[in-house]
């Protein structure tokens, strides 16, 4: 079992929570509010609110208009935040020793969507209408290509757990021998696709989602990217344990139990080397829909007691699919960056109408809420998807992970 400390070194970010670090702090943290915005044009009957992103969006390069799409827009809006340290790897390792592996759900569908309308409704294909936009390896194919990499890339697909399931994968390579470094993350965009189909599942919330309250009525969909760089010479947060489990339960629903979700937890604990004592913050999946939030709290109570302070931050950055395992582990990574000085927690924002059906709770519920102060800390968050495909990542500071992924 490997006993190296595995360092994200680096964050890209970009969501409704803002655009780069200091502007996803604010929003997290402090007092920005998050791009909650409700929309028109995705369902067909009424608006819905969706997590937006409402900056400007880095444009591909030049000679890869191939690739443009909004998602791969977005990825390369996260890019530019890592340049430096991207450069930094490519200089130390080169080119052939660091990989690529990213986590989406929609990649080009969006686009794609629009060329079938086209085609629809003029009989021809509309000029910049290209099959391999929706292809679900576009982003890592991009990617490779822009930064003119060698090494592995590949995507991940795996609904919600997609982005999470790629920190598995990437210590996988690097324990393998295959790469010495690797980009990591996920990224998608909004989609009427995707909108519309967990419209269709009755899973969209009247407004602004509200996790763990008895007034759940189901998500919003977010858009957003997440990128680290992952290395083993340089950094201060580790990625210290990835726990991956599939209870095939159901094709849409979570076993009620939570059997595959704690067998994720304790497994990331294991990889970790550590005790659920060590455990100070918990990111839930915290989808605000009735299923999830039972199961979830449920699996927590069993494995972590009411103590651990717990919140979910999908009201500030609508379910983003693909890229949530990543954008959520980028709020442990930014909580974490912080903690000499007690590390600031994420508030839960829900309407306090607490439900018998979910256990008790430690909820961050005021903002500017911290941690102690301590050397060793260790964060854990969960991603739960379609078909029982569950993960849990724990990053920490302060100590040295063990083990590979199971």
């Amino acid at each position: 079992m490997s006993v190296t400390s595995t360092f994200l070194s680096a964050l890209g970010i970009v969501s409704a929570l803002g655009q780069g670090i200091e502007q996803t702090s604010r929003t997290l943290f402090g007092d920005r509010p998050a791009d909650m915005i409700s929309h028109d044009d995705f369902l067909i009957d009424r608006t819905t609110m969706l997590g937006t992103v409402t900056g400007p969006l880095a444009p591909v390069p030049d000679h890869l208009t191939q690739y443009d799409t909004r998602n791969n827009r977005l990825l390369w809006t996260a890019t530019a935040q890592i340049t430096s340290e991207i450069n930094d790897m490519i200089a130390t390792f080169g080119k052939d020793r660091i990989g690529i592996i990213l986590g989406t759900s929609t990649s080009g569908i969006e686009e794609g969507t629009t060329g079938y309308q086209d085609m629809l409704q003029t009989g021809t294909w509309a000029p910049g209408f290209r099959y391999e936009h929706q292809e679900i390896g576009s982003p890592a194919a991009f990617l490779r290509d822009a930064l003119g990499l060698s090494g592995p890339a590949y995507v991940i697909s795996t609904a919600c757990s997609s982005s999470g399931k790629a920190f598995a994968s990437a210590l996988r390579l690097m324990d393998a021998g295959m790469c010495d470094a690797v980009i990591v993350g996920g990224v998608d965009s909004l989609c009427r696709l995707t909108v519309r189909g967990f419209d269709a599942l009755n899973s969209i919330s009247e407004g602004v989602c509200n996790p763990l309250s008895k007034n759940r009525d189901g998500i919003n969909i977010g858009e957003g990217c997440a990128l680290f760089t992952l290395r083993r010479d340089a950094g201060d947060i580790a990625l210290m344990g990835v726990g991956e489990t599939s209870d095939a339960h159901h094709p849409n629903a979570p076993h009620p139990d939570g059997t595959g979700a704690i067998a994720a937890m304790k497994s990331a604990l294991v990889h970790a080397g550590l005790t659920p004592d060590d455990i100070g913050y918990i990111n839930m999946h915290g989808t605000a829909t009735p299923l999830n939030d039972s199961m979830e709290s449920t699996a927590i109570a069993q494995i972590f007691g009411p103590s651990v302070a717990v919140s979910s931050t999908k009201p500030m950055t609508g379910h983003t699919l693909g890229a949530a395992g990543a954008i959520e582990a980028a709020i442990l990574w930014l909580s974490l960056q912080q903690s000499h000085d007690g590390a600031p927690l994420p508030r839960h924002h829900w309407d306090g109408v607490t439900d018998p059906a979910v256990a008790k709770m430690n909820l961050v519920e005021q903002t500017g809420q911290r941690l102690a102060t301590n050397d060793r800390l260790a964060m854990i968050s969960n991603s739960f998807a379609f078909g029982g495909s569950n993960v849990s990542v724990i990053l920490g500071r302060g100590f040295i992970p063990a083990g590979t992924p199971s």
